[in-house]
């Protein structure tokens, strides 16, 4: 089958390490079920990959890839609702609160252990497949898995978030990335006051008509203090964070596309009490809740290109120089 795939491992130069070919199709796990790919977006995942972070060596060729919307094969065995020739989007943990795996095996995304969802078709279990929401295209779609969720999650889950409710505020930090253009969606359809952080004027623009009250430069301040930052910039926005959220309020991280090492602030957080909240995409239950919002509210993620699979090469470079609005799609 066609795929997109880590043909080795390149810190240095991860589009090195991409390939686009075909690979053999691998025996269906107990459990699973294949769906035929129409959509795929690339996240940060997919880059650190090709440079080996989490990805051994001895691990490749891996197909690349941890979203998807496609539609089912055939109809799953024991899971209600869902029937073959279906639009369906997957929520693609495996393990912990993800199904697929034995008892006692570790919590894995899709491409890091089992083959990810760059390919003709996806092998996912089935318990974690959903009706694609009925508002979207299947490439806006393909962009809900893991930016979405993590935006979500980052936002409303009670374990891992920062539990804001409607009439609280939030900075947003990074305009233009995946997780930063969802929550700005989702914070404004909940009723949230809205701050947006980037570097780009033109950025900024688009944040404020897809729901942005607020939009400055980073680092500048804001009119006043937020119940909550969402950070997955790192070094460079940590402090602008810090000094930003209220006393007792929550700055939630979610990766550091800008360097993991910032000066950590430790006297302003204990001596405000600010408390700090690492999240890593969310649970099964949240990507349920998040796609019922997403329909319900009519939200429509922010794509920003459209490729085909065979030009992976041109839609990963585009990602990785971080001249775009949204997500950066690949079609199959």
């Amino acid at each position: 089958m066609r795929a997109v795939y880590v043909q080795d491992i390149n810190p240095d130069r991860p589009l090195d390490a991409l390939a686009v070919g075909e690979l053999p199709q691998t025996p269906l796990p107990y459990g699973w079920t294949r769906i035929r790919t129409r959509a795929v977006s690339i996240n940060h995942h997919d880059i650190w990959s090709l440079k080996g972070v989490g990805l051994s060596a001895d691990m490749t060729p891996m197909i690349l890839g941890t979203d998807v919307c496609g539609v089912l094969e055939e109809e799953p065995q024991g899971h209600t609702g869902l029937k073959a020739g279906d639009e369906v989007v997957a929520y693609t943990v495996v393990g912990a609160d993800g199904a697929g795996v034995l008892a006692g095996e570790r919590r894995t995304i899709l491409s890091e252990k089992y083959p990810g969802t760059m390919a003709d078709e996806t092998q996912v279990p089935a318990a974690n497949l959903f009706a694609k929401p009925a508002n979207c295209t299947i490439e806006e779609a393909a962009a809900l898995g893991t930016s979405w969720l993590t935006a979500y999650s980052m936002l409303f889950s009670c374990d891992h978030g920062a539990q804001v409710q409607p009439g609280d505020s939030v900075l947003i930090q990074g305009a233009g990335g995946g997780v930063s253009s969802a929550a700005i969606q989702l914070a404004h359809a909940a009723g949230l006051e809205v701050f947006v952080t980037s570097r780009s004027a033109e950025k900024l623009d688009v944040a404020r008509r897809i729901g942005a009250d607020v939009a400055v430069r980073v680092g500048e301040r804001l009119p006043h203090k937020v119940d909550a930052v969402l950070d997955s910039v790192g070094s460079v926005t940590w402090s602008h964070s810090i000094r930003s959220v209220r006393p007792g309020g929550t700055v939630v991280t979610c990766g550091a596309t800008s360097g993991d090492q910032p000066g950590a602030e430790l006297t302003r957080v204990f001596f405000q009490d600010i408390r700090i909240q690492g999240n890593t995409m969310g649970s099964r239950d949240d990507f349920a809740r998040m796609l019922r919002f997403v329909e319900h509210a009519n939200l429509h993620p922010v794509i920003d290109a459209t490729y085909p699979a065979e030009y992976a090469k041109d839609a990963f470079a585009r990602v990785m120089s971080g001249n775009l609005f949204g997500k950066v799609v690949l079609t199959f």
